[in-house]
């Protein structure tokens, strides 16, 4: 294989018609990296180029500029092999290599089969930064996403999700972004656990700025993955494509905060269609931010979730529940079934005789009488004369758990 800059740019094309090192050893490798900067993140014709023809000979296909290939117009062809001119995928690899970010193609055994599922809108490859295996860590991860400009509830709720799933041995996903992204990355570094971010331009420059800090301790302790090549910029469209990674590469996508048109919308509708789990965390009825997620959970398919006990019990292996949701237990609800309908029976302001309490409780008096010397050795009841009366404890106890007749 020539060196870097011997071939693929201006001028400086070797080969049989400026193909270079297509043909030697580890071709498809240096062929998807060009078109890793030739075709668009997703792009579905170049997908279907690859799948049915290689992509070697897609990239010499685009280098000799020939006849077109299917499913586009003149003037896209016209971009792609100008794009395929400029490209030089040696330089690329090298560049990499020299910022730590390696290329990992399909078949190579650090691939997420997981991403096999988007077809041929499958990444023809991707570039990553960190020391970490993708493949095993997508084996049991989950997507957090939502909102840029989230509120602190959001960013509160992002950052005890992500936590909570990485002190579970999960590994966190989400796009580097500001807001819930943010605080989902940091909440997973925070408790010492495992996160990945997703970004839409090169993993050597990090995106936004000012998340540069973040993603640089990312990629130190977890991974930064992206399916550009380095020093390519991000587009809007190249966000919106990002998300159908993330949706492939977990096992489900949970939304913390989505307005109605939000990009982590797509996220979670990408799931859905992979067969992947989609979940989202509920907020004020009132929130701009919150309805997003209030419509998908209106939709078919949809689980709403409140913390990562609940996430796991959706994704995770059998037998790892959530606890059961209950309110606070009170010493009256650990009374029998008789001893709580009797207590019940007494009124709240008076004594009441026996055979009033057993009418009241749907029980004989002998019964009843029994049920309340139980109560009064509990401290529930005390007896006055002829009648029995609630104690200050019981009455606590009734405006705590329930409403005094």
């Amino acid at each position: 294989m020539s060196g870097p800059g011997e071939q693929g740019g201006p001028g400086g094309q070797g080969g049989p018609g400026g193909q270079g090192g297509l043909g030697e050893p580890g071709a498809d490798r240096l062929a998807r990296a060009l078109l890793s900067r030739v075709v668009e993140p997703g792009d579905e014709a170049g997908g279907r180029w690859v799948r049915e023809r290689g992509a070697v000979e897609v990239a010499r296909w685009l280098r000799s500029r020939e006849d077109m290939l299917p499913g586009v117009s003149p003037r896209r062809w016209g971009g792609l092999t100008a794009r395929a001119a400029r490209a030089d995928p040696e330089r690329d690899l090298a560049v990499a290599a020299e910022a730590g970010v390696r290329f990992v193609c399909p078949g190579d055994a650090e691939w997420p089969g997981t991403l096999d599922d988007l077809g041929d809108a499958r990444p023809l490859g991707l570039w990553l930064r960190g020391r970490p295996d993708l493949r095993m860590w997508a084996l049991r991860s989950v997507a957090v996403v939502g909102a840029r400009a989230c509120t602190e509830y959001g960013a509160h709720m992002a950052a005890t999700l992500a936590a909570g799933l990485a002190e579970r041995g999960w590994v966190v996903v989400s796009g580097g972004a500001y807001g819930i992204d943010g605080a989902a990355h940091r909440g997973a570094l925070g408790a010492g656990g495992a996160t990945v971010a997703v970004l839409a331009c090169g993993v050597d420059r990090p995106y936004p700025r000012g998340h540069t800090e973040l993603i640089n301790r990312i990629a130190e302790q977890g991974l930064v993955v992206g399916e550009l090549p380095p020093g390519d910029h991000p587009t809007p469209s190249r966000f919106v494509l990002r998300n159908r990674v993330i949706a492939a590469l977990t096992r489900g996508t949970v939304v913390v905060e989505a307005a109605y048109r939000s990009g982590s919308l797509v996220t979670a509708r990408a799931a859905q269609r992979l067969g992947r789990h989609a979940m989202g965390v509920p907020g004020p009825a009132t929130s701009g931010l919150s309805a997003g997620v209030h419509e998908l959970l209106r939709g078919e398919g949809v689980v709403l979730v409140t913390d990562a006990a609940e996430v796991v019990e959706l994704v995770g292996d059998m037998g790892e529940l959530a606890p059961d949701r209950r309110g606070p237990v009170f010493p009256r609800d650990l009374l029998e079934p008789g001893a709580r309908r009797v207590l019940a029976a007494l009124p709240g302001r008076r004594s009441a005789p026996a055979d009033e309490v057993a009418r009241e409780a749907g029980t004989t008096a002998d019964d009843a009488l029994a049920r309340l010397y139980e109560l009064g050795a509990l401290g529930y009841v005390e007896r006055l004369g002829d009648g029995w009366k609630l104690t200050r404890q019981a009455m606590v106890s009734v405006r705590v758990g329930g409403h005094p007749r």
